[in-house]
């Protein structure tokens, strides 16, 4: 593999002291993960101390580790790099990868889609040329600055997702990532718990034009109703360009036609002024509009619009954010449409949509299973209660858990009512009793809610050999 990290590099981008050579092809901050010749970064956290898998990291083949105090037990030959704070020395060498880096440089954020928009960024891009972008949803103040530590020397593109749930966090993270092009997928009532308003929401996801390049491009939602407020902070931000997409007569990238399925979308757009016509094969509006703000980044970033339309219909839900399983069941089948990663209220109406748009079997039903939607603050009650609207065409059931759910509860037409429970594994008694062959489940809630547990109950109930076998 290609060299990261050398510790001379490592050394001087921290302003650590290192105690013998090395050479590292990764960075990593969990032992769980952590493949050889990787540089271990022992960081602090809530739960766990970094400092005390150090010997295991080396181990299991990590080509040094960073320490912020001395390990007693480590032999004196450890390969260590010492500095003054550990999560300090990851954001150094995040900065001093960005420094070297000829990329262009696009960051994404908004409060449902990025790390949707991120995946398909990076198919998008990599039609065009070497594209690195950050795994998984590292896009906190260590997800970003791991993220751009592992950085590849010769890519083209890179492409970083930056997340916040309170004021001030995307402005660090965006100064860090200093991107070329800066994308905001939406603004919706998501963090609640921490914001006066919506509006607050808004000003804090503009913050990613805080670190944007001189010349940098913003990409908005044109159909979004805070666009103005953006425009104007991109404004005060410096000379910054904005393309906006959606489906707006004056947006830059517009939809001009759309046909969604079970399967995903046909989709025909206008990509500053050139049509473009392309298939997805993910399914429902939301992943439309988000493919939209995908090309008009691509074209701020350089790249070929075509290529990269053509390269979306690769692109798959991440997991835990509508991707799609037929499970054998009771002599059939059973569709199963796994949403439990997150929740907001703007996530919840697109992925009932989903739901509602697709056809179980002759006479099966579609089946909602819910959790709560955390930090909604003063809002939770009435935001839950909302979503009784999009329940009420097409969905037949409805299952749910936690305690704010209760609100929806009681807003929800008794035949629909499928009952309340305080957790996954309380609810699934009555679930796995009412689930028959040929009905079609979504499973939504937010991640603290835990309904991953929901698909995995799901799956042990459906026999081995056909478990979690992708549809086709």
């Amino acid at each position: 593999m290609t060299p990261l990290w050398s510790a001379i590099d490592a050394a001087v981008a921290t302003g650590g002291s290192c105690s013998t050579d090395w050479v590292a092809t990764g960075v990593s901050i969990d032992t769980r993960t952590l493949a050889p010749g990787d540089l271990f970064v022992a960081l602090q956290g809530p739960n766990h101390d970094g400092h005390d898998f150090v010997g295991a990291a080396l181990q299991r083949g990590a080509a040094a580790a960073i320490i912020g105090r001395e390990i007693s037990q480590l032999p004196t030959s450890a390969p260590l790099l010492r500095v003054a704070d550990t999560l300090a020395g990851l954001a150094a060498l995040g900065a001093a990868r960005r420094k070297r880096s000829q990329a262009q440089i696009v960051a994404v954020t908004g409060s449902v889609g990025k790390t949707g928009t991120k995946e398909a960024l990076r198919l998008a891009l990599g039609s065009s040329g070497p594209t690195y972008a950050s795994a998984g949803g590292l896009n906190n103040h260590w997800g970003a600055p791991l993220s751009l530590a592992r950085l590849p020397p010769d890519v083209r593109y890179g492409v970083f997702e930056l997340g916040m749930n309170h004021p001030g966090e995307i402005a660090d993270l965006t100064r860090l990532v200093r991107p070329h092009v800066a994308v905001i997928t939406t603004v919706e009532p998501a963090h609640l718990g921490f914001f006066r308003s919506v509006e607050a929401i808004a000003d804090a996801k503009a913050e990613i034009f805080l670190g944007l390049e001189p010349g940098g491009v913003a990409i908005l939602n044109r159909d979004n109703p805070h666009y103005a407020r953006l425009v104007e902070a991109a404004k005060r931000a410096g000379p910054i360009k904005v393309l906006t997409f959606g489906t707006h007569p004056e947006a830059a990238t517009r939809l001009i036609d759309c046909v969604l399925d079970p399967r995903g979308s046909t989709v025909e757009a206008s990509v500053c002024g050139s049509i473009i016509r392309f298939r997805m094969h993910v399914a429902g509006r939301h992943w439309v509009m988000n493919a939209l703000g995908v090309l008009a980044a691509v074209t701020a970033a350089g790249a070929a619009v075509n290529r990269a339309a053509e390269a979306l219909a690769e692109l798959q839900e991440p997991p835990g954010r509508g991707r799609r399983r037929e499970l054998a069941w009771r002599g059939g089948s059973l569709t199963v449409i796994d949403e439990s990663y997150n929740a907001s209220p703007a996530a919840m109406r697109a992925a009932l949509a989903v739901l509602a748009a697709t056809e179980p079997a002759e006479g099966a039903r579609r089946v909602a299973v819910l959790g709560d939607m955390l930090e909604l603050g003063e809002a939770s009650e009435r935001l839950h209660r909302e979503l009784a609207e999009s329940l009420e065409p097409g969905i037949d059931r409805v299952f749910l858990i936690g305690e704010a759910m209760a609100a929806l509860n009681e807003a929800l037409p008794a035949a629909k009512r499928g009952g309340l429970w305080r957790s996954p594994e309380e609810a699934m008694p009555a679930l796995l009793d009412f689930l028959e062959p040929g009905d079609v489940v979504t499973v939504k809630g937010s991640r603290g809610v835990g309904l991953g547990r929901v698909v995995e109950l799901l799956h042990a109930q459906s026999p081995r050999h056909n478990t979690c076998r992708p549809e086709t």
